[in-house]
């Protein structure tokens, strides 16, 4: 497949290993960047999804998608890991689930911009699962630039294929490839965040990292088992 994603903001907080390793999967080595494990929520907008034999359809190729990740290795390869992503497409949410064994759920969102100013809000609808919301205004400060081999910053935005666990605990990872990412620094108004309740997780009281991504090309390939 190929998509663009757009308006991307990182949110990251630093979290103690013995707290991610109790959220992470069998399997899953959780990385660590100067010995502390990450969670990162990432609200974006999807466009120009399409399967590379298809063009783009109407009304299935752009919706409002918001992750909840952290960082893992398998066999040496770093990647993501996700625990949950909402995304405002039935469609996508089925065809991830099932395609790409992701934690998919079906939310209501918005996504506006207003010159560089994006007003972004998330509620989760998806029958059976744990509820969840998000709303923020962010946008982003500072000039672009690209963090260096081995920056914090490189760590938390250079990753090159995810991994999933499906229901018989079977690892799956699906490469993708993109340029470097162009980042901007980021400020943020986050008026609800219940993201991480689904994990029973406490963030640190201090202001998480932000980081701001105007626009990425990429291309993902089908997942094959570890």
């Amino acid at each position: 497949m190929s998509m663009r994603w757009e308006d991307l903001l990182f949110i990251h907080w630093p979290i103690a290993l013995s707290t991610m390793r109790e959220v992470v999967p069998p399997g899953l080595e959780v990385e660590t960047f100067d010995g502390t494990a990450w969670i990162g929520v990432v609200p974006f907008r999807m466009t120009r999804v399409r399967h590379r034999l298809f063009p783009p359809l109407p009304g299935l190729s752009a919706f409002s998608e918001l992750n909840v990740r952290t960082y893992v290795t398998v066999h040496d390869k770093p990647g993501v890991y996700f625990f949950s992503l909402d995304a405002a497409s039935k469609v996508a949410v089925r065809v991830a689930r099932w395609t790409f064994h992701l934690q998919y759920f079906d939310a209501k969102m918005k996504c506006a911009t207003n010159d560089s100013r994006v007003h972004y809000e998330c509620r989760r609808v998806h029958r059976g699962a744990p509820p969840a919301e998000f709303a923020a205004q962010y946008q982003p400060i500072g000039d672009t630039f690209h963090p260096p081999p081995g920056s914090r910053e490189r760590f938390l935005t250079d990753r090159y294929c995810l991994y999933a666990v499906d229901r018989r605990g079977k690892i799956w990872r699906g490469d993708i490839d993109h340029a470097p990412w162009p980042l901007q620094l980021a400020q943020a108004e986050i008026r609800t965040n219940t993201m991480l309740d689904q994990l029973r997780m406490h963030v640190p009281d201090a202001p998480p990292l932000l980081h701001f991504a105007k626009c990425m090309d990429v291309v993902a390939w089908r997942p094959t088992q570890v």
